[in-house]
């Protein structure tokens, strides 16, 4: 994977990024880490990895040791500190890529600056995909006028719709609106959509679901949903899939990140396909991992932080002939029934 396919949208990023050569000098980090340690992103490059931690040794010696064995580690509750000497702490990833070590830092605490919930990451694929879908857009509104077929036209309209809804999406990031807007959301009516999207695609796959039909509306942001679940089958379908599962589930005393809730939404994508590499097991939702050689490895790291956004999580689970991406959403707590006593009405 070279350069040209990751490091732009590496860039947009809210999550920071550093890349480390075999000497532990840094060689890059994006706007999101340079932002978190009070500099510039080129004042660090060729500077020792030891400045951006407040105790060196223990990071020092996990980084040689994820670049002698090629593998990744993680390490919790790392003190970081800026150029301005503030310490902070962050969980840390180290990954062994392409002959350089990748740092992932995740600040456990957030500054008061970040205080607002927009997404540098999905920003950054506003920016990116809003001249395609003009163009995408453009092209279906000439074959639907020119269709004569009924169903084609139907197909056509159907982009269309695609594209008015992943051009508000990237406008709205854009204009710095960036927070989720919330509104009811029927699950099933949006894995309907899913369906339609997906059934129009070329070879589409085989579809089958098992719904729970007592799962009551919630608040969610529907079309960065629908976006979620799109990247999983489009996942699915580039990892061998012949057939995919959808289900919904209401699971109760749940636990996502830090609280422990009453209960929650599951929808499971379910795949035939050949499974997640065993290479990619352990940081498979982390930015610029990928199984393709053409990927970005931004997908499901751009999932994650969708989820994450909504109070959810996503996890996976799974084997060869059977993967399961399972979508976790925080749903409303029951409304609760009048305690007023009814007054009794009879005739005269």
């Amino acid at each position: 994977m070279n350069n040209a396919s990751w490091r732009p949208l590496a860039e947009q990023m809210a999550t920071g990024l550093a890349l480390v050569d075999a000497e532990l000098r840094v060689t890059w980090l994006n706007p999101a880490l340079a932002e978190r340690l009070a500099l510039g992103t080129r004042s660090l490059v060729g500077q020792p990895t030891t400045l951006m931690f407040a105790d060196d040794a223990a990071v020092l010696a996990q980084a040689r040791r994820a670049l002698a064995e090629d593998r990744a580690l993680q390490l919790r509750g790392v003190a970081m500190t800026t150029q301005r000497g503030t310490e902070w702490q962050a969980d840390l990833s180290l990954q062994p890529f392409d002959g350089q070590l990748l740092l992932e830092v995740h600040a456990l605490a957030e500054p008061a600056a970040a205080a607002s919930p927009l997404s540098a990451t999905l920003r950054g694929f506003a920016h990116e995909v809003k001249n395609p879908l003009a163009g995408l857009r453009g092209a279906a509104q000439l074959l639907q006028r020119r269709l004569d077929d009924e169903d084609l036209k139907a197909l056509a309209g159907m982009v269309i719709a695609e594209a008015d809804r992943l051009g508000a999406l990237a406008n709205r990031l854009l204009h710095h609106d960036g927070a989720p807007r919330l509104a009811p959301v029927n699950i099933h009516h949006l894995l309907e959509r899913l369906e339609d999207l997906l059934e129009a695609e070329p070879a589409p796959l085989t579809l089958r679901h098992d719904y729970d039909p007592s799962l009551p509306d919630f608040p969610a942001d529907a079309d960065r949903l629908l976006q979620v679940l799109l990247n999983l089958a489009r996942n699915a379908r580039e990892a061998g899939a012949q057939t995919l599962t959808l289900r919904t589930r209401a699971e109760h005393g749940v636990r996502l990140g830090e609280r422990m809730l009453r209960s929650a939404l599951r929808v499971d994508v379910i795949d035939d396909g050949a499974g997640v590499p065993t290479a990619l097991r352990d940081t498979l939702f982390q930015p610029l991992v990928s199984g393709r050689p053409d990927g970005t490895g931004l997908g499901l790291a751009l999932s994650r932080e969708i989820a994450h956004e909504h109070g959810g999580e996503l996890r996976w689970q799974g084997r060869p002939g059977e993967t399961v991406f399972s979508l976790y959403l925080p749903l409303p707590p029951p409304q609760r029934a009048s305690t007023d006593t009814p007054t009794d009405v009879t005739d005269d």
